[in-house]
C-alpha cells in the first residue's frame, strides 16, 4: 500500500494505521485510520483502495480508470463482471444489495466508495455509507430523485426555469390520452420511474403514443416505474449528453460526448440504454457548454441546494440542442453508459483523486486534462435487444478484438464453463481512441471483424455525426 519512500516517521505512523486496520477495531476507530490514510494519499504519501459498486461498461470503463490511477492500491467491484476482473478483485454482492454492500464496505473498508448504476443511489446506498463516515461519490436519495422520478425532474426544472419540453404528468389513462389527443403527434412518453434507459417512447402518431400511455400506466410495459407518466412535447434538434461532476457548490465541467439511444443505423427503431458514443461531441461548442452549465446545470443544483439537497456525484444533462439553444431531455445522477467508455478512454487526470476531492467536499483546483484526440465506442448488444433475447451464447474472439486496437469493456457478461457469454442486453462497448472520429470508428469496426458470436449485433454508423464535420 505505501506508494514511495517514507521518511521514517511516516514510516511509522503508516505502520500504525495499517495494523489498527488489521486489528477487530470498533467501527469508529477503523473509520478514524481510513481518514487518516485518505490524508496520507493525499499527500502523495500511500495509495487507496477504492470500491465500485455496479456490473456493467460504465463501472467496467471506472475501474479500469482507477487501476491506471497512480492514487490507488486496489480496486474491488461489486458485483463486477468477467471483464472488470481483469482489472479488480470482484465480489459477488449485488448493485441493489444495499444490506450486503454496507457489510462489504465495513469489511473492506474502502477510502472511497464509487456508486456507478441509479439503482442503489435511488434507494440510498450513498445515504447509509456516509452514515457511518465513508467517503462516497454518488448523491444521496433525495438528488437521486431527479433520475429516479421523472415527474419531481421536470418540476423542479420549472421551478428552477431551466429551459425544457412543455409537459404534464398524469396517473389516468384517460387524461393522459386527452392531452396526446390534445397535443398531436410527434410526441413523447416517458415512465416517470427507473426504466434502464428504455421507457422513453417517441411516438409518430397519436395512436401510438396513446397504446403506450396505456401500456405503462396499466403495469403492462415498466411495472412501477409505468405508475406516472410524463407526456413532452418532441424537440426537434441534435441530441449530446452534457456531465459535469459537482461537489457541493462546485460545478467541473467534463467533455462532451454523443450517445446513439435509437436500435437501429439511421437513428431508427426503439429507444435503448445506448448503441454507441463518441467524445468530444462537435456540436458542442465551447459556447454552448458553457450555456448548458449556466442555465442548466448551475440552475439544476442551485434548486436542489433551496430544498436543502446537496449534490455529490455525477450530473448528467441529456440536452437537445434546438434552434432556441439547448433544451434539457432529461437528468441522470451518474456516469452515462456508454458515454463513460470514451470519456475514460481520453482522462487523462487521476480519476482516483478527482473522485475523492469531490467526494470529500475539496473539489477547489482540481483540473480535468483530455487527451484531445477523440473516443468511439460501439455497443455490440444480444440479438432481439431491447426486447428479449436469449442468454449464454459464447462469445470468443475477444482477444483479437484487443489486439486491434480496441479496449472491450465488458457490460451483460458472464462466465459459463471457462467461457464467457452473454447475460444482458447491452453486452460489450468496444472503444477506441484515435486522431479523428472517423480513424476511431474505423479501427472499432476493423476489430469487430474478429469477434465471433453470431447472436451478437451492432449499429454501423456510429459517430455518422462528427464524421460529417469532419469531412465538412
Amino acid at each position: 500500500m505505501i506508494s514511495r519512500a517514507l521518511s521514517a516517521r511516516s514510516r511509522g505512523i503508516a505502520n500504525i494505521i495499517l495494523n489498527r486496520l488489521n486489528a477487530p477495531l470498533h467501527i469508529a476507530n477503523k473509520l478514524a485510520s481510513v481518514r487518516a490514510l485518505q490524508k496520507f494519499a493525499r499527500q502523495g504519501v500511500i495509495t487507496m483502495k477504492v470500491l465500485v459498486v455496479g456490473g456493467g461498461g460504465r463501472e467496467h470503463a471506472l475501474c479500469w480508470k482507477l487501476k491506471r490511477s497512480a492514487s490507488v492500491s486496489e480496486v474491488i467491484c461489486a458485483p463486477g463482471n468477467p471483464g472488470i476482473a481483469r482489472e479488480a478483485r470482484c465480489i459477488a454482492v449485488a448493485a441493489e444489495d444495499i444490506d450486503g454492500l454496507m457489510q462489504l464496505a465495513r469489511e473492506e473498508q474502502p477510502a472511497l466508495v464509487v456508486v456507478g448504476p441509479e439503482a442503489p443511489l435511488v434507494k440510498g446506498l450513498a445515504d447509509r455509507l456516509r452514515s457511518e463516515g465513508f467517503a462516497v461519490y454518488g448523491p444521496d436519495q433525495a438528488a437521486a430523485e431527479l433520475e429516479g422520478n421523472k415527474a419531481f425532474s421536470k418540476a423542479l426544472m420549472a421551478e428552477a426555469g431551466v429551459p425544457t419540453a412543455r409537459f404534464e404528468t398524469h396517473t389516468d389513462a384517460d387524461a393522459a390520452e386527452a392531452c396526446i389527443r390534445a397535443w398531436g403527434a410527434p410526441i413523447v412518453v416517458k415512465a416517470s420511474g427507473l426504466a434502464a434507459g428504455k421507457g422513453v417512447i417517441v411516438a409518430q402518431s397519436v395512436e401510438e403514443a396513446v397504446n403506450a400511455a396505456r401500456d405503462m400506466l396499466s403495469g403492462n410495459a415498466f411495472g412501477a416505474a409505468g405508475a406516472q407518466v410524463v407526456i413532452e412535447e418532441c424537440l426537434v434538434g441534435e441530441e449530446a449528453s452534457c456531465l459535469f461532476i459537482v461537489s457541493g457548490d462546485t460545478i467541473l465541467p467534463l467533455d462532451s460526448s454523443q450517445d446513439h439511444k435509437a436500435l437501429l443505423d439511421g437513428d431508427k427503431g426503439p429507444n435503448t440504454g445506448g448503441m454507441g458514443a463518441y467524445s468530444p461531441a462537435p456540436c458542442v461548442t465551447p459556447e454552448i457548454a458553457d450555456t448548458v452549465l449556466e442555465t442548466i446545470a448551475r440552475p439544476i443544483i442551485a434548486a436542489l441546494k433551496a430544498r436543502g439537497i446537496e449534490f455529490i456525484g455525477t450530473l448528467y444533462a441529456g440536452v437537445m440542442l434546438t434552434g432556441d439553444g439547448p433544451k434539457t431531455l432529461e437528468f441522470n445522477v451518474r456516469f452515462g453508459d456508454p458515454e463513460c467508455q470514451p470519456l475514460m478512454s481520453r482522462l487523462r487526470s487521476d480519476l482516483g483523486e478527482v473522485l475523492l476531492a469531490a467526494a470529500e467536499k475539496r473539489p477547489h483546483g482540481i483540473t480535468l486534462d483530455w487527451d484531445p484526440r477523440p473516443a468511439l465506442c460501439v455497443v455490440v448488444a444480444s440479438d432481439g435487444y431491447p426486447g428479449s433475447f436469449e442468454k449464454g451464447q459464447r462469445i470468443g474472439g475477444l482477444d483479437a478484438v484487443e489486439a486491434a486496437g480496441t479496449t472491450v469493456f465488458h457490460a451483460g457478461t458472464a462466465e459459463k464453463d471457462g467461457a464467457i457469454v452473454n447475460a444482458g442486453g447491452r453486452v460489450l462497448g468496444v472503444t477506441a481512441l484515435a486522431d479523428s472520429v472517423a480513424d476511431a470508428r474505423r479501427t472499432v469496426y476493423r476489430a469487430l471483424e474478429q469477434l465471433d458470436w453470431p447472436g451478437g449485433f451492432y449499429r454501423t454508423d456510429i459517430g455518422y455525426r462528427a464524421i460529417a464535420r469532419e469531412e465538412a
